[in-house]
């Protein structure tokens, strides 16, 4: 309601959080307390940190600086926002914090199939995008092609369900690989809460995911 009723007051509060949040980053650098995540490590909401582009040419091999670090930025509560007000409000403030990173990540469980061109505009090096539950795979497809990573995360609730739907699986698996073939895709299964005390339901599902994968 703050981006209708006073959004001068909001852009003044986003703006300060900013800041806030690059001061700290900084502060970070200049402590020398942070650690490289080019490799086996969680980046973004979901994937690895693998990648031959980080860190920075002139790295010293002690001292990590921001511009050597994959960073990430989401908006989840703008789901519902207009791409409009998500840019003004959102990626203008993001895009000036991911500035400062070598490479970058965004998204979470928001939809951002309407909004791709946009965080194109104002995320710098980006390499991933979120693709959850609610998007529009399809469409998100088109738009991103091999801009940057589809990071594609299937809704999870099967795994809490009665019985092991494998019908059900194949069929979503193979309808969202089949519209992203041209895209460079990595599938992720998260916020699984409960797998019912069938942990082998997991180890079923990447068995699945990659004989699909082969396929296509």
């Amino acid at each position: 309601m703050d981006m209708v009723d006073r959004p001068i007051w909001l852009h003044s509060v986003l703006d300060f959080i900013t800041e806030s949040k690059i001061e700290e980053w900084e502060f970070y650098e200049k402590n020398n307390v942070l650690s490289l995540n080019n490799g086996p490590h969680y980046v973004g909401s979901g994937g690895f940190g693998f990648t031959d582009q980080l860190p920075q040419p002139d790295f010293d091999g002690v001292h990590v600086r921001i511009k050597d670090l994959w960073g990430h930025a989401t908006t989840q509560i703008f789901s519902l926002a207009s791409p409009q007000m998500h840019e003004e409000f959102a990626l203008k403030y993001e895009g000036k914090f991911l500035s400062k990173f070598g490479l970058n990540c965004y998204g979470c469980c928001e939809p951002l199939h309407k909004k791709i061109d946009i965080i194109f505009k104002h995320i710098p090096r980006l390499r991933r995008i979120s693709m959850s539950p609610w998007v529009d795979v399809g469409q998100a497809a088109e738009k991103l092609g091999k801009k940057a990573i589809f990071s594609w995360k299937p809704n999870p609730s099967f795994m809490a369900s009665d019985t092991w739907e494998e019908d059900y699986i194949r069929k979503t698996l193979k309808d969202g690989l089949e519209k992203t073939k041209d895209c460079v895709v990595e599938v992720i299964l998260k916020d699984i809460h409960t797998c019912r005390n069938k942990p082998e339901r997991i180890t079923n599902w990447v068995k699945i995911a990659k004989e699909i994968a082969e396929k296509i």
